[in-house]
This record gives C-alpha cells, structure tokens and sequence, in this order.
C-alpha cells in the first residue's frame, strides 16, 4: 500500500506556504520604497527650472503682443485726436493711456488729406521698465476740414 502524501508536499512552491512568499514580496516593496524615497523631490527640484522657464517665455509673448496692441491703439487715437484738434492733441491722444515704461515715442503729420499718427514703444523684458528693441505703431484719419 502506497503512504498518504504528506501534507507538505500537497501545498505549492515546492511544501511553503504561499503566505510566506507574501511575506517576502511585502518585505521587497518596503526595501525599494525605502530606496525611492526621495526621488520624487529630487525629480521635482529638476523641473521647476524648466517650468519656471517656460512661465517666462510665455509671459514674454504677453507682454510683446500687448506692446503692439498699446502702439496700433495709440497710433489711431492720436491720429483722430491730431485731424481734429492738431499736433498738440495728437501727442496728448498717443500718451493717454501709456505709461512712461513704455519709452513712448510719438511723430504726427498732415500727409495730403489725411492725418498720420506714428508712434514707438520699447519691447519689454518679462518688466515694461526693461527693454530691448521697439515696435511700432502707424494710425491715420481723414482731416477735419472746417466749412469755407
């Protein structure tokens, strides 16, 4: 007659018992955490240069592209203002509503019938007070003829 198979040999991986092998994947997992612990700081301190970065370089685009709509408003308002009212009221109009980090610049003249309004601004550095190059800004209206 053949023995009963002991109980050992009826349980998997090789007569352990498989909460014993939980054991020691629970004991793995808790070791390389232990190792990664401070990588998501060190992963963190990494990128924030770069994101910083790019806050900036979009900021930049902001401000160019308010510079220009600040000069193309400012250019027509002093060009209506300079039709009606002359030179005087064209350079007012174009300072109105620019600050002096701008660095304004402002040209107004009669060309035949119509009243042009060119006016400069700086380019801003991520700061209106810093600045390289300019961009302008050109306006006209039809002069305001008085009744002869």
């Amino acid at each position: 007659m053949r023995e009963p198979a002991r109980r050992e040999d009826r349980r998997p991986y090789g007569g352990r018992d498989a909460r014993d092998d939980r054991g020691a994947r629970d004991r793995g997992a808790r070791d390389r955490g232990a190792r990664d612990r401070g990588q998501v700081a060190i992963e963190f301190v990494g990128t924030v240069p770069l994101i910083l970065l790019l806050v900036a370089a979009v900021w930049e685009c902001v401000l160019i592209g308010y510079a220009f709509s600040l000069a193309g408003n400012a250019a027509d308002e002093a060009a209506r203002a300079g039709a009606v009212h002359g030179g005087a009221a064209c350079d007012a109009a174009a300072r109105e509503h620019i600050g002096e980090a701008w660095d304004l610049q402002v040209v107004c003249q009669e060309s035949g019938d119509i009243y042009q309004a060119k006016v400069r601004l700086s380019i801003p550095v991520l700061h209106p007070a810093l600045n390289f190059g300019e961009i302008d800004g050109t306006g006209g209206a039809a002069l305001e003829k008085e009744a002869e």
